[in-house]
């Protein structure tokens, strides 16, 4: 036997996409990433309004599982080195046991809906194994999904952390219904915003360090970068300035959903969304005393498969 590390893949369904990495641990404890992949499929699609995840929905995930789990096989991954983890959408649907069949049947293993400290914790862990050399602490996680958002507070082996129910898809569909969304529309999304963040529980206004993770984040970094694709190089560990941000999320709730999707690094399944999500970023940062944040690629993936592989 080679004794060659054994490839490992982690799957997280979130409300709004479903992202795959496949990846080997080194020696030294860092993964090298083989695959990276994700589809937008809206699980998620009225779960805040119904309870249950809609038909339609469940078959758009579905068929993306069907597609991961032949990337998966083509890497040799043995079954029991494949987790699937699901979290807000599914958290909250009463029929989420329709979906954890499917999702038996498609990849043999058994999905795991992660309680909202659970993702906290992993998407704490896939950030900061990234950061090299270790950035000033406190330093503030923060994950941006479709129907929550994760904050962690962290300093040597203490976190603070919280799973909030606003995401870019929850609010989106509670508060921003017009095209581009109204002064009114967009006023009560704040409000919205602000009340969680003033019952979250974790003291904000500690951080030294702000590292922004997650689907949103990334797309926003590309449009304060200007660049001109989704460039997973060129936005990973950027440094940006806070105030940039914001202007660009001004500059999105701004647009149409067309003007958005003609973006050349926009996803077309997250320009509907991704003014709810600007907005929950751009409230985030008006309250940490930093004037910049840090761009991370690696995320609540990596935490997953750093979990399998040890």
């Amino acid at each position: 036997m080679s004794g060659a590390p054994e490839p490992v893949a982690a799957i997280d369904c979130g409300t709004n996409s479903i992202k795959v990495l496949v990846g080997t641990r080194r020696e030294d404890g860092r993964l090298d990433v083989a695959l990276r992949d994700s589809r937008v499929v809206r699980l998620g699609q009225d779960v805040d309004r119904t309870g249950v995840l809609a038909e339609e929905a469940l078959q758009r995930t579905f068929a993306a599982i069907d597609e991961l789990a032949a990337v998966i096989r083509d890497h040799d991954v043995a079954p029991e080195r494949v987790r699937f983890c699901a979290t807000s959408a599914t958290r909250d649907a009463s029929n989420a046991a329709v979906f954890a069949d499917g999702v038996r049947q498609r990849l043999g293993v058994e999905p795991e809906v992660l309680s909202g400290d659970e993702e906290a914790a992993l998407v704490y862990a896939g950030a900061m194994a990234a950061q090299v050399p270790l950035p000033p602490e406190p330093v503030l996680v923060v994950d941006i999904g479709g129907g929550s958002t994760e904050l962690v507070l962290g300093q040597g082996d203490r976190r603070r952390a919280v799973s909030m129910d606003i995401g870019s898809v929850r609010l989106h569909e509670r508060h921003l219904h017009a095209d581009p969304p109204t002064v009114e529309q967009l006023a009560a999304c704040v409000a919205d915003i602000d009340r969680h963040l003033d019952d979250c529980g974790v003291p904000l206004d500690l951080a030294r360090t702000v590292i922004g993770t997650s689907g949103t984040v990334k797309t926003i970094a590309c449009g304060v970068l200007g660049l001109p694709s989704y460039d997973r190089e060129a936005f990973d560990r950027a440094v940006l300035p806070n105030a940039a941000t914001a202007s660009f999320v001004d500059d999105l709730l701004a647009m149409t959903v067309e003007e958005r999707r003609a973006l050349p690094y926009m996803h077309p399944g997250r320009a509907d969304v991704i003014g709810a999500g600007g907005l929950i970023w751009g409230r985030i940062l008006d309250r940490v005393p930093v004037i910049e944040h840090v761009v991370s690629e690696a995320d609540i993936l990596h935490g997953m498969a750093a979990a399998i592989a040890r």
